[in-house]
């Protein structure tokens, strides 16, 4: 039972690339129900977010081809525009990936705490489409143990530094100061949330909310005294928007080029800063072009991250410790699943045997046989037919003069000296 992490990330791909390959909430159902028909897939979860695309799972073969065909084929992406970008971690290293991804060790920003959730999430959505059996049901659980465990006994997560915190200190350095500036952020999810937070934190007094529906958005209205709007509404209100942060599931952009023109004139070319934090963009690309416009992606949030990394390096080497010790466990375990499946086949194959001697023992009987000779002949073939396995391995063991494989035969027969 091969398990795999195969996937895409931001140290890999760039964000086009990895918008192309990014599962949806609304094909994630239907993707589920076309991995789990391909030849040895046997568990899966999937696991996509801005920052990367992965595949965990459980194969009956030793090549993980199969997903990486499927991942090309259900996104329409050809393999030479995938394969350069592209890892895939086998047991033990793909074990050490999940436990790192989940505690924050592999992420854009060292140590945030956004993935844990996001990596909850993706379990309980291949739960529901029945995509998690026994082993990845306890590789997941033993990640978010993992993940606590790096969390509670070191600093990893100290000074709360996230995409989210990154793209305020963007804004800070843009717009020195917040308190007098006008902030639409587009989307009511998580990393919207944390945005909010922040904003908060700097006494930003301006800020509206845009969402598909309302209910959401009102969620977050109170938190930070703003006033919500629908994506439809974002035209209008654009205008005065002097910082404008996105980060939504759409597939298609929500703001284009000419949208942001009409808001610029309105605004008298006064400057305005798009971040777009979502995969696949929410922004056009090609609104970069106009003048007094700075639109920054996620992989621009990149530089600002790396001034966060420096802190928490030393966390981050007492994290990889304690992930290589739960890594040893985790395999263990594994390994004794080959165990139990060992001793049921060896239990199903004599088993069978009694049962079959037995029979020919009772018809024997029918027959009108001695029970006498009977029995002496049923002990006789069984013992021969359950001794006869053990003792071509002795044999063979002997004749190759392979003392341990010899040592380790004499223990399971029970055949050592007290």
């Amino acid at each position: 039972m091969p398990l795999f992490a195969i996937g895409i990330n931001h140290q890999s791909a760039s964000v086009s690339l990895r918008e192309k390959v990014a599962f949806s909430p609304e094909t994630l159902a239907r993707a589920y129900q076309d991995l789990l028909k391909q030849d040895g897939v046997l568990e899966a979860v999937i696991v996509s977010t801005c920052n990367r695309s992965e595949i965990y799972c459980n194969l009956s073969g030793e090549s993980c081809q199969v997903v990486i065909n499927w991942l090309c084929h259900f996104h329409g992406v050809a393999l030479t525009d995938l394969v350069d970008s592209l890892y895939c971690y086998t047991n033990d290293k793909a074990v050490q990936h999940l436990f790192r991804v989940a505690s924050g060790l592999d992420s854009l920003v060292l140590g945030e705490p956004q993935i844990l959730g996001q990596i909850k999430q993706a379990f309980v959505s291949a739960g529901q489409a029945k995509s998690v059996k026994k082993v990845l049901q306890q590789w997941f659980q033993q990640t978010f143990t993992v993940a606590k465990q790096v969390r509670t006994d070191t600093q990893i997560g100290a000074n709360a530094i996230s995409v989210a915190f990154a793209a305020v200190c963007l804004a800070k350095q843009i717009f020195s100061d917040l308190a007098q500036s006008h902030v639409l952020l587009i989307g009511a999810g998580e990393t919207i949330e944390l945005v909010g937070k922040y904003l908060v934190e700097h006494n930003v007094p301006n800020i509206t909310i845009a969402n598909r529906t309302l209910s959401r958005a009102m969620d977050l209205v109170d938190q930070f005294d703003a006033q919500a709007i629908t994506l439809e509404e974002i035209p209008k209100h654009l205008p005065y928007a002097d910082i404008i942060i996105s980060s939504t599931a759409s597939p298609l952009p929500i703001i284009g080029k000419g949208m942001v023109e009409s808001a610029l004139k309105a605004r008298r070319n006064q400057p305005m800063l798009f971040i777009d934090i979502a995969v696949p963009r929410d922004i056009e690309e090609q609104v970069n072009e106009l003048h007094d416009v700075y639109l920054y992606s996620v992989d621009d949030l990149h530089g600002i991250i790396e001034e966060n990394k420096q802190a928490r390096q030393g966390a981050a080497i007492e994290a990889e410790k304690i992930i290589e010790l739960c890594v040893i466990e985790f395999i263990t375990w594994i390994e004794s699943l080959k165990s139990v499946e060992s001793i049921r086949r060896y239990r199903e194959k004599n088993e069978l045997l009694r049962d079959t001697l037995l029979e020919h023992a009772i018809a024997s009987l029918h027959k009108g046989n001695s029970a006498e000779k009977v029995m002496r002949e049923l002990a006789f073939k069984l013992t021969n037919k359950i001794i006869h396995d053990p003792t071509r391995a002795l044999k063979l063991a002997g004749r190759a003069i392979d003392d341990h494989e010899l040592q380790i035969l004499r223990s399971a027969l029970g055949l050592n000296d007290e």
